[in-house]
């Protein structure tokens, strides 16, 4: 299963319930490598005064250190209370400014962006539209960088093995035996194609991190409540979740598990 391919009956929904608290989601959700950034400026140019239109930008996780490489960033972020953290996050950079709308009937701005960039948010925008508002927000060149991040195997195997009992006794959803994938068996391939398809755009560069976070049981815990399948749970099952969850960390693996992320970035530029 793919972390960033939601169901598109349940897209709609699930994008909602990160505005539910947006601290929580700023406190628990890991930032980007910085290999990210090096490779977003030489392949998409955001270097000093490149004009960036951030699709998704939740509370600003990649838009702090964007700005911090001078780029001039319109954020574009659909929750009110995710923006508002974005505000304060970025209230250092004069050069940003971050707007509460939906990309997809947001009014484009005259002057065109050199580059239009999604970090871990593409996924969530409607693709009948997102390819040609992206292209269409971007000058003759621009470049469309889209970030996916992916649970793959690695870190704590063992726990992530065991944990799918609590997920199949709380979460009837849960397919049984389910698995982090191998980082070389996720294949993205799809996102080159769709852009293809749009005929906006040349071919995709793509670039490829694994790297690990260790966790307490409390911010792993935390973790999970940012994680829009698991709010949307029913209230009861989700506290039941965790608490099987944490039982497992505390008893099993001294209160501490290890979680290997693939980052991915995709390039292409406009014809």
């Amino acid at each position: 299963m793919r972390d960033d391919t939601p169901h598109e009956t349940r897209r709609v929904r699930l994008s909602r319930t990160f505005d539910e608290d947006a601290e929580l989601y700023d406190r628990a959700r890991p930032g980007y490598p910085p290999e990210l950034f090096d490779a977003l400026h030489a392949l998409a140019g955001t270097g000093p005064g490149c004009r960036v239109l951030e699709v998704g930008a939740g509370t600003g996780k990649a838009t702090v250190p964007l700005a911090a490489r001078g780029c001039r960033i319109t954020a574009v972020e659909l929750g009110a209370d995710m923006a508002a953290v974005a505000r304060r996050n970025l209230a250092a950079y004069e050069a940003v400014e971050v707007v509460t709308a939906d990309f997809e009937t947001w009014p484009l701005p005259g002057d065109p962006f050199d580059a239009v960039v999604a970090a871990t948010a593409f996924h969530w925008i409607d693709p009948a539209v997102r390819m040609t508002r992206a292209a269409d927000a971007l000058r003759p060149g621009g470049a469309l960088a889209v970030v996916s991040t992916q649970h793959v195997a690695g870190g704590s195997e063992e726990f992530f093995a065991e944990v799918q009992r609590c997920y199949e006794r709380f979460d009837p959803a849960t397919p049984p035996g389910l698995r982090p994938p191998a980082a070389d068996d996720v294949d993205t391939s799809d996102h080159a194609a769709e852009a293809a398809r749009s005929g906006r755009f040349g071919p995709v560069e793509c670039r490829r991190w694994q790297w690990e976070l260790t966790y307490t049981t409390e911010e792993y815990l935390r973790l999970l409540r940012t994680y829009s399948n698991h709010r949307a749970l029913p209230p009861e099952a989700l506290a039941g979740l965790l608490s099987c969850v944490a039982a497992l960390i505390d008893g099993r693996h001294a209160g501490r598990v290890t979680k290997r992320h693939l980052t991915e970035l995709r390039v292409s530029r406009t014809l």
